[in-house]
Parts: C-alpha cells; structure tokens; sequence
C-alpha cells in the first residue's frame, strides 16, 4: 500500500492510497483514502495500525495554528477512520514523526518556526501537548531566513535524541527526548551549524548509527555527519550539491532518505525536477552516481519501498506520481512504466497490505 499526503484544494480532497505491486513495479490508483484538509505530511505508527497527519494550516480552533490528525488504518489499508485532531501549537505544521514506543507524536511548525510533542492513548488518540518549543534567531537570507522555520523533526535509532531541522536559522537543533514524559529539552550540544544561507530542510539517519544526511533546500546542497549516538552531536564530513552542473535558477530541494540497504542517499530538486543519487562511501561521505528526472514538476516529495526496490516521487505541480525501479548495484534510477495521477502529491508513505 502506498498513501499519498496532498495539498487540498482544487481536486484534492485529502489523503489517497495506492497500490504497489512489487514485482512490476506498477501502480493503481485504490481512491480517497480520507478527506482532511492539507495533510501535507504523514507518519504511520509503528503498529502499522495508525497514521497521523498534519493539516498544513494558518488557523485552527480559532487560533494561529495548524493541527494534527490521527487515523485508525482499515484492515487492507485503503480507509482511514479519523480518531481525532489536536493543535500543532504554530501555524503551517509541516512535518510528523511517531517516536519508537508509539507513545508520541512530535511536529514541526514551519510557519510558527517551533516544535511540540503530542501524547498517544491506548486508543490512538492525541491529548495535550508535552512539550512546545518556540525558536528564535534568523540567517542571512533577508527573505527566507529573517525568522525561525522549524521544517522537520526526527528521532534517532536509540528514542533519546530529536533533531530539528531548522531552515530560518542554518542549525540542525538537537533535543534530548525522555520517551516517558514526552519532553524535549536543549542537549548540552544544543545544536550543529550549516553554511549560512543553507536552509537545512530533512534529514535522515543512516542505518549504521553512526551518520545522518541534512538536505539543504536554499543551497540545493546536501551535507553528511558522523553522529555520536551517546552524546548527541555531529561532525560535519561534506557537503556536495545536489545539481549535476551548476546553480540552477529557481531550483530548491525538498526530500532526503537513505535506501534501506545503506548503500545509498537520495535526495530531490523542484525546479531542476530531478532525484539526485548519491553512492556512500566507507566514511559515511557521499559520492555522485546521477540525476534521475521525475518526469514531472516540483518533486517535493518521494518514498523508498521497505524492500528497496523501487522509489515513487511526488509531482506536486503536474499531479503525478512516478514509479523507478532501483539498481540493486548502482543505486541508479529507471522509470517504470507511466506516471499515476494524483492531485498535489506531496508526501509518500509505505504499508505492508494485509492479504
């Protein structure tokens, strides 16, 4: 199963399921999986049982901020039944995680340039937050930077550290997590820095442990750390762009994620359209395998299959989705048959189908 977080409006109604078969690779189209408005980010819970969502807004309950919407997942996994919806705590949440007890939801607010957690009940329902944490400062880009914008929050392998990305400040902002209280608090290295004007978007761990990728939407560059799991810092190794040749007018980038396998980073461009593919080295450092077009506009998006064979981009702006099988070698890209439409695809994730 596939589900497809979109951008309401126009024919979007909400979030869409799919269907993958991983033998050809070919994708059909199940229908509206639950009207909601802008889940513009998903996160499955670890049961597989659960999703949350943001809803991408400015106003919720009469207040400047976003909202986020738990689901129950059907039994084939083409239905979402709501639970309930519950404050971001700022305004254009953006991005959710559900921390490794399933206990938490942690969001960050894009707009409103801050971080909350969110409890889980036994029922799956989100109750009051946690935690909310408002950042502070600026960067150097007057007109992308001049505040906080807190654009995605994770949690490492160990549920002790959450890491948000902050693209109005150029810092990967560190938090320890108490997965008992659902808390976050400043680590004693509170953050890591990126090249001002960066604009660090998401981020991925490594499945050694020992490395993590920030991808960076204003540079379109991409930047590998060595992660020291027991104290919660980085050492930054390189960063290498995310273009082929040069700048290109107009381009950022969005997503990043590591293949399952380790073997390699991929990352997306809106404007040059294309998946950038990375081999990683032995030190965790990455090396240029190709540009992959998406055979669309504005990928913002896209996902890796659990088994890694193939990845789907997101086409925000021409309303497909793109199947590519993966080099199970090279890590390279091909496209697999032709694009599926969707309306504003913007976020890609995976459930096993119960059969």
């Amino acid at each position: 199963m596939v589900l497809i977080g979109t951008y309401t409006g126009g024919p979007s109604k909400g979030i869409y399921s799919y269907e993958l078969n991983l033998q050809d690779g070919s994708l059909d189209q199940l229908g509206l999986a639950a009207e909601i408005p802008s889940p513009s980010f998903l996160a499955i819970h670890p049961n597989k049982h659960l999703l949350y969502a943001v809803n991408e807004i400015e106003n919720y309950d009469g207040k400047k901020a976003g909202a986020v919407t738990g689901f129950k997942i059907d039994s084939n996994g083409t239905k979402l039944e709501k639970i309930n919806d519950a404050t971001s705590g700022g305004p254009g949440p953006c991005f959710v995680s559900v921390d490794k007890s399933g206990k938490f939801v942690l969001v960050a607010n894009y707009t409103g340039g801050s971080v909350e957690v969110l409890p889980i009940n036994d029922q799956g329902e989100l109750g009051q937050p946690t935690t909310f944490i408002q950042h502070s400062g600026s960067s150097v880009n007057k007109q992308r930077q001049g505040e906080p914008h807190a654009h995605s929050i994770n949690l490492d392998a160990n549920n002790r550290f959450a890491i948000a990305a902050d693209l109005g400040l150029d810092k990967l902002l560190i938090y320890r997590f108490d997965p008992k209280a659902g808390t976050l608090k400043p680590n004693e290295v509170p953050f890591v820095s990126l090249a001002p004007g960066s604009g660090p978007r998401h981020f991925a761990f490594h499945p050694n442990g020992k490395n993590a990728y920030v991808i960076n939407e204003i540079l379109s560059t991409a930047t590998a750390f060595s992660w020291d799991a027991q104290r919660g810092s980085f050492k930054e190794l390189q960063t290498v762009s995310t273009l082929p040749n040069g700048p290109v007018p107009g381009n950022s980038t969005a997503e990043i994620q590591v293949h399952p396998s380790g073997k390699w980073v991929y990352g997306s461009n809106r404007g040059h359209n294309s998946i950038a593919v990375f081999s990683v080295q032995p030190d965790g450092t990455l090396m240029h395998v190709e540009n992959e077009n998406t055979r669309g506009k504005t990928p913002r998006n896209f996902g890796i299959d659990p088994t890694g064979k193939y990845l789907i981009a997101a086409n925000q702006d021409s309303d497909t989705l793109a199947v590519f099988k993966i080099d199970q070698k090279t890590g390279a890209l091909a496209p697999v048959g032709n694009t599926v439409p969707a309306p504003k695809p913007v976020c890609v994730k995976f459930l096993a189908r119960n059969k």
